[in-house]
């Protein structure tokens, strides 16, 4: 018997189909990869395959079986309980799914505790183990700490540790390692395959990173408006694809770079020995760097390293602890409510996760007219007419300015937050991690989007990113960061093509390829066997 089977299943919202047609099967210890573009309907399958559907969803027609039951024939209570035992899912936004009121600890061990399972102490040594096979600092005193005191990528492994808690027989990983770096996702998909292997269990990976799933994934389903486009073994996706969307995704990885001619010499950014930390806590350390006029510049390093760090601080969000940052050889006010609305409309900052920096409850409308009402006093037809010509400036319909955040899709939401910050003229704009929730397409239109738009107004960007294929492709020069200092910098292809230290050497091999068997190369090499 097979541990989850999908038959025929088409899942509507009203009268539009969200899923149609699907049929897969999956069996014990395999993982099955969900590839496609974003709303392809990725998330909405591997959420039905664990019997839940969004609300206003609803089975059209179709099957979906597992472990022998129908769920979407149980009883709800009947469903929970073989959720509460048997499933888990993992979500794509971590800093969304934890309660920012509870420490990590007891939001990873809710359910143990509820079931009565486990005596405090039990649960306490378990959630260390597991956060210490997951590469998390000090376990032990990871698990007193709250969620807005860890990073992203963090918050993600722990995400994957409240999932394995309680042995699930399925899990559904709906992109568990977009938030993190190379070094730290090579370990988390080493544990995933690992866990899936050891406990028998079987599991969905729904991810926009080929490479990514072609490491883990026995079989790959792409996905596209809902519908099946091709299913195949994972070497026969890879290797020869038959349908050419897939052929699309596949030549993804081999576009070729975005940077053209280099830049002014002249600095718009300068960071001189740089000190910032949280509380008593130091995290970053010494850091200088310049950005020049019309510059893309990467901040590169793994979850926890500080380029986050430095770019609030830049921002004026997080005022140093020692150092100076300038501004057209003029210094910054570490504080950005010291800061003038004239220095504030220079620096623009474009969130990670456009679902946290947007206002559900606001239309786009009014998140857009904002910093045009702010920085210019546009009122009326002329507002209007510019909200319009930043919409087509990031290329959205004008009718979007009408719907909520929730009525978009992620490159839709991420296309939003970079409209926001263009309108208010910035000189510099500090992109963190806006593609790493983003499926691969959707990646590569985002990235020619910010070169057209940096090549047409001229502004620096400072690209905070864990992606070296990103990197390598749209930046001039590069800093590699390691525990809260720079360890090495220059031009990107000087970097790339003749690192310097080990770390940065390191690095550069632990980005993913479609390679067969490279998990297990990079995973030897890294235990030194």
């Amino acid at each position: 018997m097979s541990f989850l089977k999908i038959e025929n299943l088409t899942l509507k919202a009203g009268s539009k189909a969200l899923l149609s047609d699907i049929s897969l099967t999956l069996e014990k210890g395999e993982i099955l990869g969900l590839i496609g573009e974003s709303g392809a309907g990725k998330s909405t399958l591997g959420l039905a395959a664990i019997g839940f559907l969004r609300p206003g969803c609803h089975v059209s027609s179709g099957r979906v079986e597992l472990l022998g039951h129908d769920l979407m024939a149980m009883p709800p209570d009947d469903l929970r309980g073989l959720r509460r035992t048997k499933v888990a899912y993992v979500a794509q936004s971590a800093a969304a799914a934890f309660n920012p009121f509870y420490r990590l600890q007891d939001q990873v061990t809710e359910l143990r505790a509820l079931q009565k399972s486990m005596a405090k102490t039990e649960r306490r040594d378990l959630v260390v183990a597991l956060f210490n096979r997951l590469q998390l600092p000090d376990p032990v005193a990871f698990c007193r700490k709250y969620p807005h005191q860890a990073s992203g990528g963090q918050l993600q492994r722990a995400m994957i540790a409240m999932a394995l808690l309680n042995d699930p027989e399925i899990i559904v990983f709906d992109e568990p390692t977009t938030a993190l770096d190379v070094t730290t996702q090579m370990e988390v998909l080493r544990v995933i395959r690992q866990v899936i292997a050891e406990q028998g269990c079987a599991a969905i990976y729904v991810s926009h990173d080929l490479a990514v799933v072609s490491q883990v994934s026995s079989r790959i389903l792409v996905l596209r408006n809902g519908k099946t486009v091709e299913q195949n073994k994972t070497r026969a996706i890879i290797d020869a694809p038959e349908t050419d969307y897939t052929k699309a995704l596949v030549a993804h990885r081999k576009v070729g770079d975005f940077v053209g001619a280099a830049p002014s010499q002249n600095a718009i950014i300068e960071i001189r020995s740089l000190d910032l930390g949280y509380g008593a806590v130091k995290i970053v350390s010494d850091v200088n760097l310049i950005i020049g006029e019309g510059e893309i510049v990467a901040l590169v390093g793994e979850s926890g390293s500080g380029k986050t760090t430095v770019a609030r601080s830049i921002a004026g969000l997080l005022p140093p602890w020692a150092g100076q940052i300038l501004l057209n050889g003029a210094e910054l006010d570490g504080n950005i409510d010291r800061r003038s609305d004239s220095l504030r409309r220079r620096i623009q900052f474009a969130h990670q996760l456009p679902d946290v920096a947007l206002n559900p409850r606001q239309t786009i409308r009014t998140a857009l007219a904002r910093p045009l009402q702010k920085f210019h006093g546009l009122s009326g037809a002329a507002l209007n007419a510019r909200l319009h010509a930043l919409l087509d400036e990031v290329e959205l319909p004008h009718d979007l300015l009408n719907r909520s955040p929730g009525a978009l899709s992620g490159g839709q939401k991420q296309r939003v937050c970079i409209a926001r910050c263009l309108a208010a003229e910035p000189e510099v704009l500090i992109c963190d991690e806006v593609t790493s929730a983003l499926d691969a397409l959707v990646e590569d239109s985002i990235l020619k989007l910010l070169w057209r738009l940096q090549q047409k107004r001229q502004i620096s960007i400072l690209f905070i990113t864990h992606n070296l294929g990103v990197t390598r492709r749209f930046t001039h020069s590069v800093a590699i960061m390691e525990q809260g200092r720079i360890v090495e910098q220059g031009t990107t292809e000087a970097v790339f093509a003749d690192p310097q230290q080990d770390y940065t050497k390191r690095l550069l091999a632990s980005e993913p390829t479609t390679r067969r068997g490279w998990l297990d190369e990079q995973l030897a090499l890294s235990s030194g066997e």
